[in-house]
């Protein structure tokens, strides 16, 4: 796991200026960055985010970007089942890789609002089993 610091932004309000950490900030703006792997920790912040802009604005589409190897497929699902029962459009895009697990929430997205920055990738692969080995045609019993 690398480490990074997670960069501040201040902007200027009417009360004065704010300083929030920069997903805080995509979040006020209806966006939603996963640029990590997804495990049960991440889907839940995931999941918490969705449901809040739902809330928060029903009408209002959710725009989420991808930069995922993928991961845990409970969690994935659990995500994209939350991308489907909310209210607002979720409109993804890939920026950097999107891999395995992760591409589902890529095509889980809105019909029409999907999309691949011009330097994206998209890796598909054959679906594996836990602890098996082999073409999947051959692991079929």
């Amino acid at each position: 796991m690398s480490s990074y610091t997670i960069p501040y932004v201040t902007t200027r309000t009417n009360a004065g200026e704010r300083t929030v950490d920069v997903y805080s900030r995509l979040l006020s703006d209806r966006i939603v960055y996963l640029g990590t792997g997804i495990d049960d920790g991440v889907a839940n912040a995931v999941i918490a985010q969705l449901l809040h802009l739902a809330n928060d604005n029903p009408d209002a589409p959710i725009s989420l970007y991808l930069n995922s190897p993928g991961g845990s497929i409970p969690a994935t699902l659990a995500i994209y089942d939350a991308m489907q029962f909310v209210r607002p459009a979720v409109e993804t895009t890939c920026v950097g890789q999107v891999v395995a697990s992760a591409v589902v929430l890529l095509a889980g997205g809105a019909a029409g609002a999907r999309q691949i920055l011009p330097h994206g990738r998209v890796v598909i692969h054959a679906p594996a089993t836990e602890g098996g080995r082999g073409a999947v045609p051959d692991l079929i019993v």
